[in-house]
């Protein structure tokens, strides 16, 4: 088949490693440039692409970018992207600042591209069953929500960049990085809370943001929530999601329903159809399952003239989220 949607990767770091194997696997769609300051090759990038300083330095045809830089560097991608005409596919966070996240999004509204982020975990299918029930009610008023995400992450990790593990450019710990696909997921089936309190604090790292930190939060039909990120717990869990509701309990780990006790209804887990990285213990994705549906669908998306899977207007939220729990910090 024919490769005739073309993508430019923006970005030379570990992620980008991953975009790239997850696009060898679909048809129609292939890499044909990378965008490295440093005009950096890695390994994990033949020799046949060429590898530029710049997008406007971009001198062959392509139809949309893969944002894989710093999350406090995606709006710069974005609105450059965006005066070029082309679409834009940001791994996540969408952006770190609330400033900057308007601005990318003003720029591609404004130049009619699509403007998507890489959160994964929604194209889990129990993920999505649970969304539909949601929607529905049919699993009944929800009056608890527990989310934790213990993951963890050595000092090797955070040595890694300069960028990791401060404010500036990561824009947080855990929260706003490891855990935020499993924020994405708490704002996608419950929205943003009432009011949010947290407890935030650094112990295992030498870091300038947390490593380990609590969320609590109430919304405005009185369900409570919690938030928990870190990644400062060894060896590293897989995330573990617990829904009560006055019909029973639902408990998800890794986008898998586990436990399925809700009264007169029959277990619609989708197990086993499709994996998505934990995280738990590495950043480094060894299944590109996540990355190649979302990818899919964003091309699609495109081709269709429709609203991606995670349009960016969805998926700040997460952002907006962290930057609360962040404020909300009791010292």
């Amino acid at each position: 088949m024919i490769k005739d949607f073309k993508f430019v990767i923006v970005g030379s770091g570990n992620i980008s490693r991953t975009y790239a194997n997850a696009i060898d696997q679909l048809d129609s769609v292939s890499v044909v440039g990378l965008v490295s300051r440093q005009q950096r090759r890695p390994e994990h990038f033949t020799e046949g692409i060429p590898v530029f300083s710049s997008l406007s330095a971009v001198n062959l045809p392509f139809d949309a970018v893969i944002l894989c830089t710093p999350n406090g560097l995606h709006h710069q991608g974005a609105i450059e992207a965006a005066q070029l005409g082309k679409h834009v596919l940001t791994e996540k966070t969408l952006e770190i600042n609330p400033a900057n996240m308007d601005a990318m999004m003003d720029a591609c509204r404004n130049a009619d591209v699509k403007l998507a982020v890489s959160y994964q975990r929604r194209m889990s299918p129990d993920n999505i069953v649970i969304k539909k029930l949601l929607e529905t009610d049919v699993l009944g008023k929800v009056f608890a929500a527990d989310m934790r995400v213990k993951f963890y992450r050595d000092m090797d990790y955070y040595n890694s960049g300069p960028y990791r593990g401060c404010f500036e450019i990561d824009g947080g710990g855990p929260f706003m990085q490891q855990a935020a696909h499993n924020v994405d997921i708490f704002c996608w089936f419950f929205g943003m809370p009432l009011s949010v309190v947290s407890m935030l604090g650094t112990f295992a790292h030498d870091i300038e943001v947390e490593d380990h930190g609590v969320a609590l939060m109430r919304y405005e039909n009185g369900m409570i929530g919690t938030l928990t990120a870190s990644s400062a717990t060894r060896p590293g869990f897989p995330p573990v999601f617990e829904i009560h509701t006055d019909k029973g309990t639902v408990i998800m780990e890794n986008d898998e329903i586990k436990t399925w006790a809700i009264e007169g209804m029959e277990n619609p887990s989708q197990s086993g159809a499709f994996q998505v990285h934990s995280g738990s213990n590495t950043a480094a994705v060894a299944d590109t399952s996540g990355h190649e549906a979302i990818l899919k669908d964003f091309v699609d998306a495109i081709r269709e003239n429709r609203e991606p899977a995670v349009p960016a207007s969805s998926a700040r939220l997460a952002t907006e989220l962290v930057l609360r729990i962040y404020d909300s910090n009791i010292t």
